[in-house]
């Protein structure tokens, strides 16, 4: 009797979030290559000119949607929300049914912490910490630190020494 896919997909979506399951995860998503790990409940769904690069992590409960890219060694914390989807009010029909899309791209060895959310049409730079919660709404300098609702810069990173900088008040 062969294994049923379906029960493979069931353990490793819901199933432990280790380093060997996260790297299966990532392979039964069809991101085998390049170190990538996703974490248990994940949600991932590229589009076209979508892609995730080496060494990427996914958190758990994460979604991304649409055309989306995460450079090299980007870290997306749990329940993450990248979507580059979003929806046009139409005032003829006075709703919002009308929808467009705008590319998202994440830069390279990025963090986006605990419950991010990051709007479509926004590129984060390079080496950025996202605060936990922040919803980034705009494009971001490489080596920054935001926080808020609207993210804004609060520091930046030193890119010689990995020194936080904080910006004061």
């Amino acid at each position: 009797m062969t294994a049923d896919p379906f029960d493979d997909f069931i353990r490793y979506a819901h199933g432990t979030d280790d380093p060997v399951s996260n790297l299966r995860r990532a392979a039964l998503l069809g991101f085998g290559e390049g170190n990538i790990r996703i974490a248990p409940g994940a949600i991932v769904r590229l589009h076209a000119g979508g892609r995730i690069g080496r060494n990427c992590f996914i958190g758990l409960y994460s979604y991304l949607n649409g055309e989306v890219v995460l450079e090299d060694e980007v870290i997306l914390g749990p329940h993450c929300s990248l979507t580059s989807n979003t929806h046009r009010f139409d005032p003829r029909t006075r709703a919002f049914t009308g929808s467009a899309r705008a590319p998202i791209r994440i830069g390279r060895g990025s963090w986006l912490c605990a419950g991010c959310s990051v709007t479509a049409g926004v590129s984060v730079g390079q080496g950025n910490l996202v605060c936990a919660h922040a919803v980034v709404t705009r494009s971001t300098p490489d080596f920054a630190i935001l926080a808020g609702v609207p993210a804004r810069q609060v520091g930046r990173i030193d890119p010689q020494t990995g020194e936080y900088h904080w910006e004061r008040a």
